[in-house]
């Protein structure tokens, strides 16, 4: 697997991974806003894709790279490649590009009662890169809870 910045060619693989998860982060695919957030990061150099030798994107993530405070803006994993280390994979190369402490990183999952919360492993997938519950968000777009996790961030990540 390589990780690697994501190009206008990614596009598509983009919204092939959001029609994945749709059902517990509400509609993207055809969505402009959806559309033009990930093409604004692709222009900013700020969007990342694991891809391995097959076809298709294992993973894409979309980070918000402005200090102090750290955002990974949407993080999607695809059904085949998850729980073999594509996430953290983007996650330590988006560490490594982007993120000079000190600082936090955050990012906004599932409430605790969301039903993705449990069968997406986003919560568990956060806590084990050392991310810690925080306060309540704004509920996601098809109306399910959503909680800020946060990790802090040294002078060296």
């Amino acid at each position: 697997m390589i990780v690697r910045p994501a190009q206008e060619r990614d596009f598509p693989s983009f919204l092939a991974l959001a029609a994945q998860v749709e059902h517990w982060f509400g509609p993207m695919v055809e969505e402009p806003g959806f559309h033009d957030a990930v093409k604004d990061h692709i222009r900013r150099s700020t969007a990342l894709v694991a891809v391995s030798a097959g076809p298709g994107v294992l993973g894409g993530l979309l980070f918000g790279a402005k200090a102090p405070v750290f955002h990974v803006n949407w993080l999607v994993v695809s059904e085949e490649g998850r729980g073999s280390g594509v996430g953290r994979a983007l996650m330590d190369e988006a560490s490594r590009r982007f993120v000079r402490g000190p600082g936090t990183i955050e990012v906004v999952t599932f409430g605790a009662d969301h039903p993705g919360a449990v069968s997406s492993g986003a919560r568990v997938f956060y806590e084990s890169l050392g991310f810690t519950p925080a306060e309540a968000a704004e509920p996601g777009s098809e109306g399910g809870s959503r909680q800020i996790y946060r990790r802090p961030v040294s002078r060296t990540t």
